[in-house]
């Protein structure tokens, strides 16, 4: 989930690219408005492998599994995080276009402070549009979140105004970002009903630390192993062709 074109991992970038081809120009949200987001790539040319129920099935079993291990070991996260569910509210449109980058810390952290350019960190959040609505998020569920069903790596490329609000921040802390449309993905894509539409997001930044890390980057793999699955495309297998 900018002005400048957003960054991808190269499997993100194959994905993207893949995808579009079978779905004729339309992508499956992942990481999409925040990191995934883009302009895409160029796609695989290699014959698309065939996978069979049952491995599919393994790869939804192994996403499944990820994705409850990461709900317990982030349940502390979640649970300092939801206190300031009630920021996830309407706000004036044309106000936070006007008014550039515009942050509120909810909660001060304690770690390292995020300084001009870092990206050695890991966030978990909500976005949402002026009219309350949420377009992308941390939690297992945008209406009902009971947790955190994944966390974003900073490394992979944030938006303008992302990278701009987060100066500043003490990692542990939360904070409310308000990011005009131009900072945010201005007239490269569509978002909140149009372009050039501004966005709020809510911030937690930690540590990018073990054990976090590594279960970010297994979970990331495996929703990609899942994605893929349901195109009948085998992802292990295309990746050991790479």
């Amino acid at each position: 989930m900018e002005e400048k074109e957003l960054k991808t991992s190269p499997k993100q970038r194959i994905f993207i690219g893949f995808i579009a081809i079978l779905m004729l120009g339309s992508m499956i949200a992942g990481y999409a408005l925040i990191v995934a987001g883009g302009s895409g790539s160029n796609a695989s040319t290699g014959e698309e492998s065939q996978i069979s129920e049952e491995k599919a099935q393994q790869y939804k079993d192994e996403y499944d599994t990820k994705v409850a291990e990461f709900k317990t070991a982030t349940k502390g996260d979640f649970d300092k995080f939801m206190k300031y569910k009630s920021e996830i509210k309407a706000y004036n449109e044309t106000t936070a276009n006007e008014g550039g980058v515009q942050t509120k810390d909810l909660k001060e952290g304690s770690g390292k402070i995020l300084e001009e350019g870092d990206s050695d960190y890991l966030a978990y959040y909500v976005g949402w549009c002026a009219d309350e609505t949420i377009f992308d998020s941390s939690f297992d569920d945008n209406d009902n979140p009971t947790a955190f069903a994944k966390v974003l790596d900073a490394s992979l490329g944030m938006i303008e105004g992302w990278n701009t609000g987060v100066e500043g921040m003490k990692l542990g802390g939360i904070r409310r970002i308000t990011v005009p449309g131009e900072l945010a993905y201005g007239e490269s894509m569509e978002i909140c009903g149009g372009y050039n539409k501004p966005l709020r997001f809510m911030i937690m930044a930690v540590a990018k630390e073990e054990p976090l890390s590594s279960m970010a980057q297994e979970l990331d793999t495996a929703f990609m192993k899942m994605q893929y699955a349901q195109y009948g495309i085998d992802y292990e297998e295309m990746m050991s062709q790479q």
